[in-house]
């Protein structure tokens, strides 16, 4: 998938891009990776995944060839599990982690999937928003789930993912962050 930004980064290349995650693009993550989590994940857990892809959606988002952000999906019978978002910092607040969310819970729903859950940080409070926005549901906290920095995770589940309505839902959600401006520094409202 490509979507334009009507923010400009850079001259030349403007366009976002969504697409597999691969081997040779698993440096890139993890330079994203070791910014922003306390313990991240390792190349090996990276490529394990990648070789998995009857039950695994891994993709990135690329600017100009480089990764800006990735998201993970484990899909288990009928249920898909965020396994992990990430954004590089300088990209925050620009739609990518909307776009991503929306790619994987599509291709998940693709999959046979009925019901999407996630883990969150209790602070992170601008991610659980955009979970919010696309049907997740507080269900359960995990104590101590993130022991790097001490702090429960609170479980999230969306339900009935592969209703229409729900299609509609996530769909009208990345419409209006093309259509806003959502994913310009100034007019987020939502993490990632």
């Amino acid at each position: 998938m490509i979507f334009g930004r009507r923010g400009r980064r850079n001259e030349g290349d403007d366009q976002i891009v969504i697409g597999p995650m691969t081997r040779r693009l698993v440096p890139e993550v993890l330079e994203i990776e070791t910014r922003i989590f306390p313990r991240p994940w390792t190349a090996n857990l990276y490529y394990s995944e990648l070789a998995q892809p009857e039950s695994r959606i891994y993709r990135v988002a690329t600017v100009a060839g480089a990764v800006v952000g990735y998201i993970g999906c484990m899909v288990v019978i009928d249920e898909g599990h965020i396994t992990t978002v990430g954004v590089s910092p300088e990209w925050h607040r620009r739609g990518i982690a909307p776009r991503l969310l929306h790619t994987a819970a599509t291709e998940a729903i693709d999959r046979g999937v009925k019901s999407l859950t996630l883990e969150v940080r209790m602070t992170n409070t601008g991610a659980q928003d955009l979970y919010r926005a696309f049907g997740f549901v507080p269900a359960g906290i995990r104590k101590n789930y993130y022991p790097e920095v001490n702090e429960d995770g609170l479980v999230m589940w969306a339900s009935d993912v592969d209703a229409p309505a729900y299609r509609e839902r996530i769909d009208a959600l990345l419409a209006k962050v093309e259509a806003t401006g959502l994913d310009r520094r100034d007019g987020a409202t939502s993490g990632g």
